[in-house]
């Protein structure tokens, strides 16, 4: 079968789409990329997806207003890649939306809100469209993230030792697979959120991320700012564990910064004591479930200044990109929905209850028709143990933006 995964993490600034060919044979799911693409949203609409996330008030009418525009954008992807890395065919299209709100009282998920109405993409492409994957795992009492866990423990199981797998988007979820052990995936905390909104405001608006990591290389660690924000119960909690920036947010940062008794730190130094801690908390996870070796993906990884800062917290602990094990750091996300859409539409569920902390597995998703009638496979009997990924000969990797619009990120 042939799946078109679509995603845009915390960041919102991009739509990743990637597609491949899916596969079960046995307990085994081979997956073979056909490449992916990065479209940013219009400056409009990642505007009003700014403007419109917590803790900012909103209203019905944005809400609607954002629910068709994302849906339209996604679309539009959707046919880029039906196009462009299908070549016209394709069986399915996947799309995890726009999260705009997740509910988290004294660590219960009570809700989760992904915006991007499904039927634009069926209307543009076609194809039928699996969506609104969280809430069913919400429903049964997990936290609805990350639901990446699956996908994660299926290619983590081809490695020795107790590998975890990290995505860097703008909060940081990492999967640990130990031997005798049930797959964990939980939150670590912010990666890119605190950060981007940092540069954002200091910039005022001109900047939507430190490139590169330059600023926060050329600044010092607040040793008092590390110790407030290190001080958030959030890191404590068990997993699993979930949160956003419904958390994480600038407001939270400059909450921070006004209970320091000293000097504020200049703005490369808050730069450097948010990736610091981004490193720290990430390398805590690690150590207290005794990670051996660690899959990096996501945004974060083109950032040289979080990685080295990551290295120096984890000696000894190797850490490679996905993409050593054959999927792009900046699809590996999208190519999991991927996965999951798969095997809702087989029958078989998509969560792992160690993972997310629900009562039971759950089919994920709603499914919207596409041109023709709904026809589903056959119900699959066995789910599948490990993932397989075949490298393609020629995959196809495009960002596509106009000048006014920065490269892409997530």
């Amino acid at each position: 079968m042939r799946v078109i995964g679509l995603m845009s993490g915390t960041s919102y600034d991009a739509i990743e789409a990637a597609a491949a060919d899916l596969t079960l044979d046995g307990d085994t799911l081979h997956l073979s990329p056909l490449g992916h693409l990065s479209v940013p949203y219009p400056d409009d609409l990642r505007s009003l997806i700014a403007a419109t996330l917590p803790p900012a008030a909103t209203t019905t009418a944005a809400v609607c207003a954002l629910d068709t525009g994302i849906g339209q954008a996604f679309a539009g992807a959707a046919e880029r890649a039906l196009r462009d890395l299908c070549d016209g065919t394709a069986d399915l299209v996947v799309s995890h939306g726009q999260t705009l709100h997740h509910w988290v009282e004294d660590g219960t998920v009570r809700g989760t809100l992904q915006l991007g109405r499904p039927a634009w993409i069926a209307e543009a492409t076609g194809l039928p469209v699996v969506s609104d994957l969280r809430s069913r795992d919400v429903a049964a009492g997990g936290q609805g993230a990350p639901l990446v866990g699956l996908t994660d423990a299926l290619l983590l199981r081809a490695l020795p030792g107790t590998p975890a797998a990290l995505n860097l988007g703008g909060i940081a979820n990492i999967t640990v697979l130990a031997a005798g052990a049930d797959p964990l995936a939980f939150d670590t905390g912010p990666a890119n959120a605190l950060l981007d909104a940092a540069v954002h405001h200091f910039t005022g608006g001109a900047a939507a991320c430190d490139e590169d990591g330059r600023r926060a290389a050329a600044g010092r660690t607040s040793p008092e700012l590390l110790r407030a924000l290190l001080a958030d119960p959030y890191y404590r909690r068990p997993a699993p564990k979930s949160t956003g920036k419904e958390h994480f947010h600038l407001p939270y940062l400059h909450r921070a910064l006004d209970a320091l008794s000293g000097p504020r730190p200049g703005a490369d130094d808050v730069l450097a004591t948010l990736t610091r801690l981004t490193a720290i908390t990430v390398a805590d996870a690690c150590r207290a479930h005794r990670v051996t070796e660690l899959v990096v993906s996501g945004g974060g990884t083109r950032n040289p200044e979080l990685m080295r800062r990551l290295g120096e917290e984890l000696p000894g602990v190797p850490l490679h990109p996905s993409d050593d094990l054959g999927l792009p750091s900046d699809a590996k996300e999208a190519l999991a929905f991927a996965v999951l859409g798969f095997l809702t539409v087989h029958g078989l569920p998509g969560t792992l209850p160690s993972g997310t902390g629900a009562r039971h597995a759950s089919l994920l998703g709603s499914i919207t028709p596409g041109r023709s009638p709904l026809r589903l496979p056959e119900p699959a009997t066995r789910a599948p143990h490990r993932l397989r990924v075949t490298r393609p000969a020629h995959p196809t990797s495009r960002t596509e933006h106009d000048e006014t619009q920065q490269p892409a990120r997530t």
